[in-house]
């Protein structure tokens, strides 16, 4: 007897399968709903980062058929990692596969305000959790003396301290100053706000805008970019962007390391 699929749709009338791409750096293609045309340069689950030939950055959701390789429909994916190779996580480290969150550590890292804490979340995460490191956030540091003495840092409770603008002769230096506990380090990033530790090439800009002083500086970065007057959004704008720690300049980068070392190292 004859086999028949139970499948009686024409042919002609089945849907086209779109084919699966990795989306392996430098592969060229075009997002056509906003016409954005780049490289990959990233791609995080869920979404992919493009580079177009100006050097501007676009994150763009891994949705199927949604994008064109050569004029044609695919499905980009996140590319497998090579056999063999050990995959680094988003500080540099070796990543640890299947490794568990360690219990939390007494000791703690403090940083100005939330748009540090989603920074270093989302660069040193992985590193803080098998480290059994919590960050928390301040909102800003001018009782930080006080915050200190309350959290009465010790040899097995050791405190980091993330500022910004820490400069010789600001107000930020001469509040770390009078932090005195040998326990308790305190470092910084000389930029007025975190989002200047993020590199300008990150964002497809030349630099940082340069904001007179009596104005809000996160508002006038906004105004000079051209971005709306909507710092939060500027915000998630700016850390999308951010895939590793080659997206943060160096004096940041140093800092955070050697908190993290301040906590964890015997």
């Amino acid at each position: 007897m004859r086999q028949y699929s139970p499948d009686l749709t024409p042919p002609w009338k089945k849907p086209k399968q779109v084919p699966e791409v990795p989306a392996e750096p430098g592969l060229v293609v075009e997002e056509p709903a906003t016409g954005f045309c780049g490289a990959v340069v990233g791609c995080e689950a869920g979404t992919v980062t493009l580079e177009d030939r100006h050097g501007r950055h676009r994150v763009f959701p891994l949705a199927p058929a949604a994008f064109l390789l050569e004029g044609r429909p695919v499905t980009l994916v996140r590319a497998a990692a090579a056999p063999g190779r050990p995959s680094r996580t988003a500080s540099g480290s070796v990543a640890v596969p299947g490794a568990r969150a360690r219990v939390a550590r007494a000791g703690r890292i403090y940083v100005e305000g939330r748009h540090d804490a989603e920074l270093v979340e989302k660069v040193w995460g992985d590193d803080l959790r098998i480290e059994g490191v919590v960050v928390e956030y301040l909102e800003g540091v001018d009782d930080l003396p006080a915050v200190v003495e309350e959290f009465a840092p010790g040899p097995d409770a050791r405190l980091g301290v993330l500022v910004d603008h820490l400069v010789p002769g600001s107000k930020e230096w001469r509040i770390a100053e009078a932090v005195t506990s040998e326990h308790a380090l305190v470092v910084g990033h000389p930029y007025v706000d975190v989002w200047q530790a993020v590199k300008p090439s990150a964002l497809g800009i030349d630099a940082w805008p340069v904001i007179p002083r009596g104005q809000d500086w996160k508002t006038g970065v906004c105004r000079a970019l051209g971005w709306p007057d909507d710092t939060g959004a500027a915000w998630r704008r700016i850390l999308s962007r951010v895939r590793s720690y080659k997206d943060l300049e160096p004096e940041l980068l140093g800092s955070v390391e050697r908190l993290i070392d301040h906590v964890t190292v015997p």
